[in-house]
């Protein structure tokens, strides 16, 4: 028999086993092609041809959608090999060499990568059109995304995906390779690591897991207290320790003694959910523990890159209002010359002028915690005062007494590391004169803008303390030149683009000014002051873009993880085979066993979600204050969203399960 005849009729045999590989291949290059092509879109290039991060962002996407991709076919096709392993095996009892099996399988593989990558390409240049109307609605680009075959994609393709059956077959000869005989006959029924019975010691060692995971969520919420940025790093590095270590742990002690305990405590009465369900997953999970590691590692990356890139961009609106509070914002005289061109235009507006004073603020009396480590002078920082009367003009709410103050323009990063204290006393220091004031309230309300402020608060004061307060003079410490803004709001949207064109003509957007820090030391300041619109249209797109490949990269992990959780149960399926056949002879019905493995799929599926859940909660929370304004939202739907994909992963393993059940007589 020729070995292209032994290769149609193993493939034929094989067909149940290949669809599983056959997928995995299919799946992969779809997912790949579909990413590569949108980047060439005429419509992907134009919208993001001003961005620069955007291309690097796509660059760095494709490369580890690669390295994705790369693990789950090696992963699946590990896999493939171990369930025909007892195949393998009899080959070599008929006499073929190692070497002929190498070249029927690297013939196999070679067949079913073609077929896969043509398919897969076929499906990703469908796909690649729904990928690009997702990503310009992200954009929120009206355009219309083509159809578009793209020959620098499809190469691209081809050479990645040729690499890639490269390293398969290197693989495929390594494993054939290194298996003996009796080895292959055992692969199929073999767990990653041999499972031994628990001890005490096996014990101590899965209760410390719990506690090293405990004490990695601990010390998240403790990241920004360092000290130095070497202790954050530090910090950082434990945390990874103790929860992927101890995330090792719990699947190769922890759940084992715990099942172990709930066995014991029923004396030897167990039900039929105990035999299918909580045997199994204890002697699995133990044995299984790396790939369960991982998959929970993996999840909890995915999901916790996902959530951030949601929060930033869930937080544009807010993000660019905190910054820019209205249409168009200039300042000082040259402000006051526009504003007199736009009426010469005929252009109608909306106009809030307000002015600031810098002071002193002793900030060690009302700072709760300092995880920012900022240093203070004397205990005392540079702070933006601002009269009742400017700051009512945006928000009327605000009301003041006597020495009562508000500190407002405080949100995201000061807020979260530098927390102020809302009931409490201090001294503003003016001049000569100095002044004891009562923080009535904190706000994250944005009332003056970042050349006003230098990023920092504003403190609302009565107009009586605000009159009596000096103006200080070029070259005294805190002195910025610029002194006020003008806020303008234009409804009319053709009017809105033509004042826009008007403030760029007069280059208003590059701003200079002088500033004198507390040294005494004169400084030029830069700073780029956009309109409303270009700045929210920048933060779209590059938070748009952002969230975009990190989402694709999201739902690749997430299909991963569930894909090689899926595989496993089905070949665990397969192996439980004969125990379902026994427990049918002895007069359990189908449904009494299906209930059982409900049980066992939401426990094999919903222990690494959990922790991978939690794992992200605690990292996300540790940090999500620099990357935007939500939280609560942006996690939520993420996590909702990653449930929902394991449900439906977990209820295909249900289905395959049922298949084997009924199977079994």
């Amino acid at each position: 028999m020729k070995l292209s005849q032994l290769v149609y009729k193993s493939m034929r045999k094989n067909i149940r086993h290949y669809f599983l590989y056959f997928f995995a291949l299919i799946f992969s290059v779809t997912l790949y092609v579909s990413f590569v092509t949108l980047q060439f879109n005429p419509a992907v290039m134009a919208a993001t041809k001003e961005s620069g991060s955007a291309t690097a962002g796509f660059e760095a996407a494709t490369y580890l959608l690669y390295f994705i991709v790369l693990f789950f076919v090696l992963y699946a096709n590990h896999l493939f090999m171990k369930r025909r392993s007892k195949e393998i095996g009899l080959y070599q009892l008929i006499g073929m060499t190692k070497g002929l099996i190498i070249r029927l399988i690297a013939l196999e593989n070679i067949v079913l990568f073609v077929g896969a990558v043509a398919s897969g390409i076929g499906l990703g240049f469908l796909l690649s059109r729904f990928f690009t109307m997702i990503l310009l609605r992200v954009l929120e680009i009206d355009d219309v995304a083509q159809m578009t075959f793209s020959t620098a994609a499809f190469q691209h393709t081809m050479v990645v995906f040729g690499a890639l059956l490269v390293v398969i077959v290197i693989q495929t000869i390594f494993i054939v390779r290194r298996m003996t005989l009796l080895s292959l006959f055992q692969a199929n029924a073999a767990a990653e690591e041999r499972v031994k019975p628990l001890n005490w010691l096996q014990m101590t060692i899965g209760a410390f897991g719990l506690v090293a995971i405990a004490g990695g969520y601990y010390l998240s919420t403790q990241l920004f207290a360092a000290q130095q940025v070497v202790d954050l790093f530090t910090n950082m590095i434990l945390i990874l320790v103790l929860t992927i270590g101890g995330t090792f742990l719990v699947f190769r002690f922890s759940v084992s003694f715990l099942m172990n305990v709930l066995r014991l405590r029923k004396k030897g009465h167990l039900r039929l959910v105990d035999v299918v369900a909580f045997t199994p997953i204890m002697h699995r999970m133990k044995g299984n523990a790396k790939s369960l590691t991982l998959i929970a590692v993996l999840t909890a990356v995915s999901l916790a890159i996902s959530t951030l890139s949601y929060i930033s961009y869930y937080s544009i609106d807010s993000q660019v209002k905190q910054s820019m509070p209205s249409d168009i914002v200039v300042y000082d005289e040259q402000g006051e010359a526009y504003i007199e061109a736009l009426r010469e235009e005929g252009i109608a507006f909306d106009v809030q002028t307000m002015r600031v004073k810098k002071a002193s603020l002793y900030m060690e009396e009302i700072v709760e915690e300092n995880l920012l480590n900022t240093p203070f002078d004397d205990g005392t920082a540079l702070i933006t005062v601002m009269k009742l009367s400017d700051a009512q003009k945006l928000f009327p709410n605000y009301t003041l007494e006597g020495n009562n103050v508000h500190i407002t323009n405080y949100a995201n990063v000061l807020a979260e590391l530098m927390p102020l204290k809302t009931d409490g006393e201090t001294t503003l220091y003016f001049g000569e004169q100095e002044q004891r004031v009562h923080i009535q309230d904190v706000y994250k309300d944005a009332v003056a803008t970042i050349p006003l402020t230098d990023g920092g608060p504003v403190m609302i004061v009565t107009n009586a303390l605000y009159e009596k307060m000096p103006s200080l003079q070029q070259g005294e410490p805190g002195y910025v030149a610029l002194t006020s803004q003008h806020l303008l709001h234009i409804e009319d949207e053709q009017q809105l683009a033509r004042a826009t064109a008007l403030y760029n003509e007069r280059n208003l957007k590059d701003l200079r000014y002088n500033v004198t820090d507390m040294n005494g030391e004169t400084r030029e300041n830069y700073f780029i002051q956009r309109t409303f619109d270009e700045q929210h249209h920048a933060a779209l797109l590059m938070f748009g873009v952002t969230i975009f490949t990190t989402a694709f990269l999201g739902l690749a992990f997430l299909l991963t993880t569930c894909s090689i959780l899926y595989f496993k149960q089905m070949s665990e399926a397969d192996e439980e085979k004969a125990a379902y056949t026994t427990l049918r002879k002895v007069g359990f019905s189908e449904e009494e066993l299906v209930r059982s493995i409900y049980v066992k799929q939401a426990f094999n599926f919903g222990v690494p979600l959990l922790i991978g859940l939690l794992h992200s909660y605690f990292a996300v929370k540790s940090g999500w204050f620099l990357f935007g304004s939500e939280l609560v939202a942006p996690m939520l739907i993420i996590m909702t969203l990653y449930v929902l994909m394991y449900v439906v992963f977990m209820l295909l393993s249900v289905r395959y399960y049922k298949r084997v059940i009924h199977d079994a007589l």
